[in-house]
């Protein structure tokens, strides 16, 4: 019923346009890397790389990092590789995913980026078990291509990707350090493989300057704690 009453109302002149717009897209889409309607074929699963390189002069640490899952809102908390259209409107691209979600891509970036660097004791995520020193919280709250309202089929749009991160000292759960971090990254084109190599870029400069920032602010932040028996044989 509720079908029925709908197609006997007038369809109002900006909402002629938009469903115009949508009939011009569709054939487009079929065609296009950068589909917007989900064609029902298994989805292609893409993989970023953790940072390699890292400025000079890094300082060797002789503490332990724990890794926390990153916080995110519903919209990246997906598999789904994020497309935002507008600054209020994300949609996915269709027939391509993440290998992971995108906090847990970032977080297992993270452990394997500070590994690369070779200036840290040893570094996990929360399961491992590993007594920290230090715990880097972050909240993922960009990780989209934005097409700032060009069409995603002939627009290469910008990988964005924005991490807030804060230090934590254990074991009394102190901040301190906290820092934003993000990267912008032009695709050379609309087709799906440059956007992804777009995100790599992106994304591996974030996780550089995570890495370069938490060793230098853990550095400074450390405290040796004393040996048992220490406090007495000081008295």
């Amino acid at each position: 019923m509720t079908r029925q009453k709908a197609a006997t109302q007038p369809v109002s002149r900006p909402h002629r346009r938009a469903l115009l717009g949508l009939a011009l897209l569709a054939p487009l889409a079929s065609c296009s890397p950068v589909r917007l309607l989900n064609g029902g074929r298994p989805p292609r699963l893409y993989l970023l790389t953790p940072a390699r390189d890292f400025v000079a002069g890094l300082p060797r640490v002789p503490w332990q990092l724990l890794v926390e899952t990153p916080l995110a809102n519903s919209a990246i908390d997906t598999p789904r590789i994020a497309l935002g259209e507008t600054a209020n409107r994300i949609t996915y691209f269709a027939e391509a995913n993440w290998a992971d979600t995108g906090p847990d891509m970032l977080q297992t970036l993270l452990v394997e980026s500070f590994e690369n660097s070779r200036r840290i004791v040893a570094v996990g995520v929360e399961r491992s078990g590993l007594r920290a020193d230090f715990v880097l919280k972050t909240d993922l709250r960009d990780f989209q291509a934005i097409y700032a309202g060009g069409d995603p089929t002939t627009t290469a749009p910008e990988a964005r990707v924005r991490v807030n991160a804060k230090l934590v000292r254990m074991p009394r759960r102190n901040i301190v350090a906290g820092e934003t971090f993000e990267a912008q990254v032009r695709a050379g084109s609309p087709a799906l493989n440059h956007v992804i190599t777009a995100f790599d870029e992106a994304t591996g400069a974030v996780l550089r300057r995570i890495v370069e920032w938490t060793l230098q602010q853990g550095n400074t932040n450390v405290e040796i704690d004393p040996l048992p028996g220490s406090a007495d044989m000081r008295r």
